[in-house]
Order: C-alpha cells, then structure tokens, then sequence
C-alpha cells in the first residue's frame, strides 16, 4: 500500500471506527454544552446558600466564559504540537477536576477558580473536537460530521438540563456539579480506548515514532499499512492578526466580528441570567432549569431552519430577519410575563439567533479567511464572544435591582 493516507481517508467510504470517532464527537460537544450551563442551572442555590447578591452572582456567572476564552486562544495551537488525541484527554481532565472540585467548594473565590480551570477545558476541547472531526471524515462527509458534531452543545444542554431539573428537585445545586463529572470522567477512557491519534496530524506534525504510529491507527480505522510516511504538507505562513485586514478585508472582518460578538452575547446573557430571574419572580430552580432547556431547543430548532431555508431564500435578508425578531424577543423577556409557558416559549425564540449568528459567521470566515490566516478567524470570534459576555454579565450583575424580569430594564 503506497497510497497518502490522508488522501485514502478522504476519498473512501467512511469506516465504523470513523463514524464512531465522530458520534465520540458529538458526545464531547454535549459534555461542553452541559458543562457551560450547570452554573446557570446551579446559580439560584448557590445565590440562595451562600446570601450573595447579583454583583457576586455575574462575577461567578462569567467566569467559565473567561476559561474558555483563555483556552481557545492558548490551547487552541497546543493540539498541533501535541496531537488532537491527546489534547482531548488532557482537556477532559481538566473539566472533569474542574467539576469535582466546584461539587465541594464553600466559597466564591474557590469556585471562581475552579470555574476557570473549568472553562480552560472547554475552550480547548471545542477546538481539538473540529479538528478530530474534520480530519476523520471523507470529503464526502465532512460537512455532515461537523454539523453533527455541532449539534452536541444544544443536545447537551437539552438532555443534561433535564437532568438538572429532577435534581435541583432536592435543592442541592452541587449535584448537577456531580452530575456532570461523572459524565465527563466517563469519556476519559472511552477517548482513550476508542478514538486514535488523527493521520492528517501524524503525516504533517511527524513526532517521535510516527511511522508506528501512523500504522496503528491505521489499521483501527480499518485500512491497510503503510511502509513510509507521505511527503508533509508546504508549512502554512503563520497566523497573524493583520491578515484579518490585509487586502482589503477589514469591512468584513469589522461587521462580522462585530455582528458575532453582540449576538453571541446576547446568547449568554440569556442563558446565564434565566434561571436566577425566573427563581427571583417566585418559580422553583426546578422550573427554572426547564426554562433554560427551552432556550436551548430554540437555538437548535433555529439551526435546522436555517438550514432549510437557506436552500429557498436569500442568506442574507433571512439572517437580518432572524437577528430583529430574536431582538424584539429579548425586549419582550425583558418587559416580564409571569406564565412559565409564555416565558419559556419567548426564551425559545430569543434563543435561535445566535445559533444563526454563529453559522452564518463561521460560513463566511472560512470562505474568506482560511487560505490566509488558518484557523485564527473562527478563534478570534469565540474568544471575542467569550470576552464580551464576560464584560456584559458582570456589568449587569453590578446593576443589581430589584428582583423582578423587568427590573432588568429602566
């Protein structure tokens, strides 16, 4: 077999092994999911034991989104140097620790910091998870295995948010904590023992027995050996920022990063205040959790339309119709309504733009951005996402007022 093997994968039918890998996939993007929102759903307990008011409460809300802003930015080339297998168990470690110690922490600076170490995990998971899903599926494939993996983060929520609420039933908020390490500790060994070392990273990076090492998951992914490695690859010129706004480009990567960064913050404002606003206008945490599922099944409803639709309408009168009715639906939130179906139904729909906001920006980044600058664009918008919720949830949690949805507003 003298065949690039890079080039085999690419152009044969998918084996079971390859779609294993890439439903272990969707799997770890449901774990990310899950874990971004057990804060939200364990915030009203936590607010409640420890007496902490909504200026304490955005500090702690925040602090996983600065984790994952710091890991997409710093971990996020660590998988070229150490390969994607072994970034994903490192990252899992990390976000299994992260969860065991928030599940037994009596402070906030504590839980501040294990937040953090939390959402270091998470921003370096969902960069190594697009990779392993790239590189392990045929070019035939590949955008149905990205789209399935993306599809984790609101199945994770959805499901693990069910979860949520039959626990918070007992009103202890460390168990969703609980919950969620084990979940992840579970995927340790199944990435370890089912999900080997990626061929596009072992034929391009060539570490210490690579050969052997190449051969091996090779012969996992059900295809023959190898007697050589193929040629690499011409090294890429490396990322810079300026490519960003060289050539003409900086228009559209203004209102793109710009448009990406305001309606992803949208998104976190939501699903990180809900549950204390709803639990604050006399609702049980338990209810309060549903609410933030709802959000959830709207952003993945708002996904699978989209992506329907853009096959009959124009993409872009169809996203500027979709970001002012999400808008109008924040505003709705905002003015209160005390039925918890009206609610949750709102929350739905405020909840699918930025579902579109990200496909509609990544689409565009790739397409401009990735002869010149790789995989810096996609990176650049999610720490930028990350950073702005950040600053826009502890400014609103500053803006302590009284506790009522409208209260939110002047």
């Amino acid at each position: 077999m003298n065949n690039d093997p890079r080039e085999l994968l690419a152009t044969s039918p998918m084996s079971r092994m390859q779609m294993l890998v890439i439903a272990i996939t969707l799997g770890l993007t449901a774990l990310d999911g899950f874990d971004i929102l057990s804060i939200s759903f364990a915030s009203p307990g936590i607010a409640r034991e420890w007496g902490i008011d909504r200026a304490a409460l955005g500090v702690v809300l925040s602090m996983e989104l600065l984790g994952m802003a710091l890991g997409s930015i710093l971990l996020g080339g660590v998988a070229d140097l150490i390969g994607r297998r072994r970034m994903l168990l490192g990252c899992l470690v990390l976000m299994t620790l992260g969860m065991v110690m928030v599940a037994g922490v009596h402070n906030l600076t504590a839980l501040c910091v294990w937040r953090v170490i939390t959402g270091l995990g998470i921003g370096g998971m969902l960069a190594a998870n697009n990779a392993v899903a790239t590189e392990f599926s045929s070019i035939r494939h590949r955008d149905l295995s990205v789209s399935v993996m993306a599809i984790g983060y609101p199945l994770g929520a959805v499901f693990g948010g069910m979860v949520a609420a039959h626990l918070l039933k007992g009103n202890n908020w460390r168990t969703v904590f609980e919950f969620g390490a084990i979940c992840t500790g579970i995927f340790l060994p199944v990435v370890f023992l089912w999900v080997p070392e990626s061929i596009g990273w072992l034929c391009q990076a060539r570490p210490s027995g690579a050969l052997e090492r190449l051969n091996r998951s090779l012969t996992r992914l059900g295809y023959g050996r190898v007697e050589s490695l193929p040629s690499a690859e011409p090294k890429q010129t490396r990322s810079s920022l300026i490519n960003l706004f060289a050539g003409g480009l900086a228009p559209i990567t203004i209102i793109l990063s710009v448009t990406y960064f305001l309606h992803v913050t949208t998104f976190y404002f939501i699903i990180k205040w809900v549950p204390k606003i709803v639990v604050d206008m006399g609702f049980a945490p338990a209810s309060a959790a549903g609410v933030l599922v709802w959000t959830n099944v709207g952003g993945a409803a708002g996904g699978a339309v989209l992506g329907l639709l853009t096959k009959r309408l124009d993409l872009k009168l169809l996203t500027l119709a979709v970001f002012i009715g999400s808008a109008i639906m924040v505003v709705v939130f905002g003015r209160g309504t005390a039925d918890l179906a009206q609610l949750s139904l709102i929350c739905a729909l405020a909840g699918s733009s930025p579902t579109v906001a990200s496909w509609v920006c990544t689409r565009s980044f790739r397409e401009r951005f990735r002869h010149r600058c790789g995989p810096l664009a996609p990176g650049s918008s999610l720490g930028s996402a990350a950073a702005a919720a950040l600053l826009l949830l502890s400014s609103l949690g500053y803006c302590s007022r009284p506790a009522s949805v409208s209260a939110w507003w002047p």
